[in-house]
Parts: structure tokens; sequence; C-alpha cells
């Protein structure tokens, strides 16, 4: 299950300013970026979109940096969004293939904490030949470890812009996705961060937007 907080930032500055606050050094374990990573997000679903209806989605996601070059291959499914606070049941395959293939996710996750079965009711119905990729995103990612309470986090600091068309939107925001411990503490963190930055808790996913930025490009064709 992913559990994460989505917070919004106006500005680059300002979520890169986290960074150098006084308060930043007592919650992160980490000197430096963990990881520092260009990704490049692209989904999938059929044609009238069956994965979106069922409440899933497939992401296949390039990771770039200087000394690196992979996949990661993603289905999530379910859940839903309270006050920014993201819970989806997720699976994550890596991969030397930017092409999902059903067969070999399937053989891949079987130590998952997710139920596979789950899996299956996220993909029924959905042969491997329809998908096509409909939308997709590109960002920067530094990614730190935050210690809050008892628990562990990921507190990924995300900057980018995704385009369709002749529209854009910015990517501007820092997710915090619990590794360990109790959500009480990822949201008294986010609470923390919202408290000393004046940023703002948000519900939608990068796959949300992107969808909903294609749609609009497409109307105004």
């Amino acid at each position: 299950m992913e559990t994460e907080i989505k917070l919004l930032f106006k500005y680059p500055d300002e979520l890169l300013a986290i960074t150098e606050s006084e308060w930043f050094s007592d919650y992160c374990l980490d000197s430096v970026p963990r990881e520092k990573d260009k990704l490049v997000n692209t989904y999938y679903d059929t044609p009238d979109r069956r994965l979106n209806a069922q409440n899933a989605m497939i992401r296949v996601r390039m990771y770039e940096s200087d000394d690196d070059f992979r996949y990661e291959h993603t289905v999530k499914y379910g859940g839903g969004v309270v006050n920014g606070l993201h819970q989806r049941y997720e699976w994550n395959v890596p991969s030397d293939s930017k092409n999902f293939s059903y067969k070999e996710f399937i053989d891949s996750i079987q130590n998952n904490d997710d139920p596979v079965e789950l899996l299956e009711k996220a993909l029924e119905g959905v042969k491997e030949e329809e998908l096509v990729p409909l939308c997709s995103v590109e960002f920067t990612r530094s990614l730190y470890t935050f210690g809050f309470g008892d628990s562990i986090m990921d507190a990924c600091f995300d900057i980018g812009e995704m385009r369709s068309g002749d529209l854009t939107e910015s990517i501007c925001e820092l997710e915090l996705e619990l590794t360990s411990g109790d959500v009480v503490d990822l949201k008294e963190m986010a609470e923390f961060i919202i408290e000393q930055t004046g940023c703002v808790t948000f519900d939608e996913s990068k796959y949300q937007r992107a969808l909903r930025l294609h749609d609009s490009a497409a109307k105004d064709d």
C-alpha cells in the first residue's frame, strides 16, 4: 500500500529553500540527496480508458542520472485521497525495458506486500496489446530520507513541467511517502512543513494532472 502526502509549492526556489532551513537537519537523515534523477513517467491505458474506469493505472518510469539509466514498471489500484493523503495499492517491478509486459510483471511481484489477487482485479479485462501511451510528464527528483516520531519517510522534491500540445503546467511539489512507521507521524510531518512554509496539501496525482492537460489540449485542437 502506497501512503503519501503531496504538498504543493508555488515556486521551485520556495521548495528548495527547505533544504537550507534551520529545521531541515533536525528531520533529514541524509547530508546530501540519496538520489537525484531526471524522471520521465509515461502512463498507459486502453483507448477507451478501461484502466481508468477501474480506478487503476499503469506507469512506466524512466530514471536517468549521471551514472544510471533504468526503468520501473508500476501498477496502482483503488484507494483514495483525503486532504492530500494518498493511499493506493501499488506494485513496482524494476525493468530493462520501456515496454510493459503483463506476464513478466505478474511473475515478478510474487513477494510484494499487496495481494496478487488485487493486481489481477486491477488489470481485469485489459489486454496487453491494447495498451497505448496516453500522456507523460518529466521532472527532476531529489530524494531525501526523513525521520519523524517513530517513522521513516521518503521526501521527494519534484520540479518540472508537463506539456500537451500548446498547454503546460508546472510541477513543484514535495511528496512525503511513508516507508515504515505510523501514518500519524506522516501527517504531523506534513503539518509541520505547512506551518513552516505556507505550502498546501494537494489531492491530484501527476497522472490525473497530465490526463486533464491532455484532454484540454485535445479540446483545443
